[in-house]
Formats: structure tokens, sequence, C-alpha cells
């Protein structure tokens, strides 16, 4: 029954131990609420951010290439380089 003998409704009805913390423990449970849905929304939203980072293997060749187009190293050290790392 919703009402109980004492007049206290369903506090009474094996809540009774959340009678001291009733607002506290409410603010601690929408506190945790909002954390586990921007905890959420982080993890979905970055996880395309973390694979779109080019690999280190990849930022390499990058650099590699772009030392060879200004003329840094000549074609041979080149192609050394590029079979080092793609080995």
């Amino acid at each position: 029954m919703w009402w109980n003998n004492y007049g206290h409704g369903w506090m009474m009805d094996g809540w009774g131990w959340a009678m001291p913390f009733g607002g506290l423990l409410w603010l601690v449970v929408i506190a945790l609420l909002i954390a586990a849905a921007v905890w959420l929304a982080r993890v979905s939203w970055g996880a395309g951010e973390v694979s779109a980072r080019p690999s280190p293997r990849t930022a390499a060749l990058d650099m590699l290439n772009e030392r060879f187009a200004r003329g840094d190293i000549d074609r041979e050290e080149y192609l050394q380089k590029k079979r080092d790392l793609q080995g």
C-alpha cells in the first residue's frame, strides 16, 4: 500500500535510510547521470578523431617526401630511407 500506518508514504517502505540524505542523494544521482552522459559523448565523438590521426610511419613518410621535394636529400638517400621506413 502506498501509505503506511505512520503516514510517511513510500519513504518509510524500504527507503527510510535515504530520509536524512534525501536531497543530497538526488543531487549525487543527477551528477552521476550527467557525468555518464558527458563521458559517453566524449567517447563516441572522440573515437573518430583518434582514428583520423596518421600513424607515426605515415607522418615520417610525409616528412621524407617533403625533404626530397625541397631538395634537402638526393634520390639515393630518399629511396634508402623510404625502404627503411616501409620495411
